[in-house]
C-alpha cells in the first residue's frame, strides 16, 4: 500500500513538473519566436555582405603601359587606328584583341563593336570620344573576358543612339547605347554624357562597377543596369530614366541580382523605381537624390512599380543622406529593411519605409514628411535614431501580408493576434497621423526611448491600436488623440501609465500638464490637433501617488513635437486630481 502511494506521488509530482515545464503562455512563444526574427534581421547585413561579396574586379584592370595604348581617331565617317588589335569598316570599329585603346574625335553615324576571345581585359579610354548610332550601339560589347571604359581627366565624351535598332533577326540585343554581354567597370576622372533614345542607357549583362566619374544619362526606359550586379564605389550619377534608375535583375541566382553603394553622389528622375535590385540593395553611404513614378503627388496604378529604394530580399542602409519623392513606397523590401544611421527626408505617395517581414532602424535621422502609412512592417524594431512621421492612414503600422496596404487598401493574409510585434528598445519617435497613430495587429513592447503620438481627431481610430497587449517597462510615451477606440498600455507593464478620457474635445495647441500635488511637474504638452483622450507612462509615475490635472495656461519651456521641456507652467485650470493604484489608470470625469 505504501509503495503504490509512493508510486502515485511520484507519478503526481512528474505530471506536475511536466505541467509547469510545458506551462508557457502563447505570447511568450510568439515572443521568443519573434525574438529569433528580429535577430536573423541584424544578421541580415553582414549575411548579404557575405552573400554579395564575389566581383570581377581586380587591381591590376586600372594599371596599363601606355606605351602600349592603341590610338584610334575618330574622323566624323571614318576612323583611323594607329596600331594593332583592331580592323575598320567605314564608320565601323572592331576590336578583335584584348589591350588598351583611346577613342579620340566624333563619329557622325557610327560604331564601336568588341569581339575578343583573349583571357585579358580590353579597355577603351574615352578621350573626349563622341559617337552616335542611328540603329544600334554606339558601343557594343560583344564579347570579352571583361571590359572597361576609362574616362579620361577633363574630358566628356557623348554616345547618342537612335529611336529604332537594326538587330539580327531572332536577337533582342543590345538594347543600350553603352552595351556590354560581359563584365563591365566604368572607372576615371572623367565625365560621359548618354543620350539612350531606344532604351537603356548603359548595361552589362554580366556584373557592372562604377568606380569613379561622372555620368550623365537620359533614357527612355532604365537608365544603368546590371544583371548580376551594380556596385557603384564612386562618381556622380545624373540618371532621367522612362523605366528605372539603377538596377540589377538577375532572377536565377539569389546571390546575385543586388546593388552596392559604397559612396558617391547619385540623382534619379525615374519613371519606375529610382533603385531596384531583384535581391538586396546595401548602401555603406553617399547623397542621394530620388524622384520616382513622378515624385509623391502622383498615384502609381496597380501594375507600376515607382518606389524610391527597392531591395526584393532586403534592402541594408549603413549612412548616407537621402532625399526621396515617390509614388509608391520609399524604401520597400519584400523582405527585410535595416537602417542602422543616415538623414532621410522622404515625400511618398504610399509607404515611407515598408517591410513585409521585418524592419529595424538603429539610429539615423529619419523624417517622413508625407505617406499614406509612415513605417510598416510584420516586424519593426528600434534602437536609435530619431523619427518623425506624417501620415494620412497610420503612423506605425504593424501588419502581414504584402505591400498592398497603400492606396486604401489593406495587406494581403492580414491576421489581427499573429505574430506581429513592434519593439520599442530606444530611439525617438513622432508620429502625426490621420488613421491610427501606432497600429499593431499583435503586441507592442517598448523598453526604452521616447514615443510622442499626434493621432487622430475620428473615434473610428486610435492614437494607439494594439490586438494583443503592450508592455511597457521603460521610455516615455505621451499619446493624444480620440477617445472612442483609446488604449493605453497594459497590466504586464512593470512601468505605471495613466490614461484620460476627457468628456469634450481640447482644442489642438491646449496644454495639459501633470504635476503632482506638491507642483513636480511630470510633463507639459500641447497637440497638434483637437484631441480627447491622452495616454502617459514615465518612469516618474509612481504608485500611491496623487496627481493634479490642468488645462490650458502657458508654459516658459522649449517645445519639441508639442512637448515642453526645462520651463515653468502657469495659469492652467485644473482639471481633475487621480492617485496612481495599480499599473493602469484610467481616469473619465467631468
Amino acid at each position: 500500500m505504501y509503495l503504490k502511494k509512493f508510486l502515485f506521488l511520484v507519478a503526481g509530482i512528474f505530471l506536475l513538473s511536466i505541467f509547469f515545464a510545458c506551462e508557457k503562455t502563447l505570447d511568450e512563444e510568439l515572443e521568443e519566436d519573434t525574438q529569433e526574427s528580429i535577430e536573423d534581421t541584424e544578421d541580415t547585413a553582414d549575411d548579404a555582405d557575405e552573400e554579395n561579396s564575389g566581383d570581377h574586379e581586380e587591381t591590376a584592370d586600372y594599371t596599363w603601359d601606355n606605351s602600349q595604348v592603341v590610338s584610334v581617331v575618330l574622323n566624323g565617317s571614318s576612323i583611323t587606328v594607329n596600331g594593332s588589335g583592331a580592323t575598320v569598316s567605314g564608320s565601323k570599329l572592331t576590336i578583335t584583341a584584348a589591350g588598351t585603346y583611346s577613342l579620340s574625335g566624333s563619329l557622325t553615324n557610327g560604331q564601336v563593336i568588341v569581339n575578343t576571345s583573349d583571357k585579358a581585359i580590353v579597355r577603351l579610354i574615352l578621350n573626349g570620344a563622341n559617337i552616335t548610332c542611328s540603329n544600334n550601339a554606339p558601343i557594343d560589347i560583344e564579347n570579352a573576358e571583361k571590359a572597361m571604359i576609362v574616362l579620361a581627366e577633363n574630358t566628356n565624351s557623348i554616345l547618342k543612339d537612335g529611336t529604332s535598332y537594326s538587330l539580327a533577326s531572332g536577337t533582342d540585343e543590345p538594347n543600350a547605347a553603352l552595351y556590354s554581354a560581359s563584365d563591365l567597370t566604368i572607372y576615371g576622372n572623367g565625365s560621359l554624357t548618354v543620350d539612350a533614345n531606344y532604351n537603356d542607357g548603359i548595361v552589362s549583362k554580366d556584373g557592372l562597377i562604377i568606380k569613379s566619374g561622372t555620368i550623365t544619362i537620359d533614357a527612355v526606359d532604365d537608365g544603368i543596369r546590371g544583371k548580376d550586379y551594380l556596385i557603384v564605389k564612386s562618381g556622380t550619377i545624373l540618371l532621367t530614366a522612362g523605366g528605372d534608375g539603377l538596377k540589377s535583375d538577375n532572377e536565377e541566382d539569389s546571390t546575385k541580382g543586388y546593388i552596392s553603394v559604397e559612396t558617391g553622389t547619385v540623382t534619379i528622375t525615374a519613371g519606375g523605381d529610382a533603385i531596384a535590385a531583384e535581391t538586396d540593395v546595401i548602401i555603406a553611404d553617399g547623397t542621394f537624390n530620388l524622384t520616382s513614378g513622378g515624385g509623391s503627388s502622383k498615384t502609381v496604378t496597380s501594375d507600376l512599380s515607382a518606389k524610391g529604394i527597392k531591395g526584393v530580399a532586403s534592402v541594408i542602409i549603413d549612412k548616407g543622406i537621402f532625399t526621396i519623392s515617390s509614388a509608391d513606397d520609399a524604401i520597400h523590401s519584400n523582405g527585410s529593411v535595416v537602417i542602422n544611421n543616415g538623414t532621410f527626408a522622404i515625400s511618398s505617395g504610399d509607404d515611407g519605409i515598408h517591410a513585409d517581414s521585418s524592419l529595424g532602424i538603429n539610429g539615423g535621422e529619419i523624417n517622413i514628411t508625407k505617406s499614406y502609412e509612415g513605417i510598416e512592417s510584420k516586424i519593426i524594431k528600434t534602437t536609435a535614431g530619431t523619427i518623425h512621421i506624417k501620415a494620412s492612414d497610420d503612423g506605425v503600422n504593424v501588419a502581414g501580408g504584402n505591400d498592398g496596404s497603400g492606396m486604401g487598401g489593406w495587406p494581403g493574409n492580414i491576421s489581427t493576434s499573429g505574430n506581429y510585434y513592434l519593439y520599442i528598445n530606444g530611439g525617438y519617435i513622432y508620429v502625426n497621423a490621420t488613421g491610427d497613430g501606432i497600429d499593431v495587429n499583435g503586441t507592442i513592447e517598448m523598453t526604452a526611448g521616447t514615443v510622442i503620438v499626434d493621432g487622430p481627431t475620428s473615434n473610428g481610430n486610435g492614437a494607439l491600436d494594439y490586438d494583443a497587449g503592450f508592455k511597457i517597462s521603460g521610455g516615455f510615451l505621451i499619446a493624444a488623440g480620440s477617445s472612442g477606440m483609446a488604449q493605453a498600455p497594459g497590466t504586464t507593464s512593470t512601468q505605471n501609465s495613466v490614461l484620460i478620457n476627457f468628456t469634450s474635445s481640447r482644442s489642438a495647441g491646449t496644454l495639459i500638464n501633470i504635476q503632482t500635488s506638491a507642483g513636480k511637474e511630470l510633463f507639459t504638452f500641447a497637440a497638434a490637433k483637437s484631441y480627447q483622450s491622452i495616454a502617459f507612462s514615465s518612469p516618474d509615475i509612481t504608485k500611491g501617488t496623487t496627481y493634479d490635472v490642468y488645462s490650458g495656461g502657458n508654459s516658459t519651456g522649449t517645445v519639441t513635437d508639442g512637448l515642453y521641456s526645462n520651463g515653468v507652467y502657469s495659469s492652467g485650470t485644473k482639471y481633475t486630481s487621480f492617485t496612481v493604484l495599480g499599473t493602469t489608470t484610467k481616469i473619465t470625469s467631468k
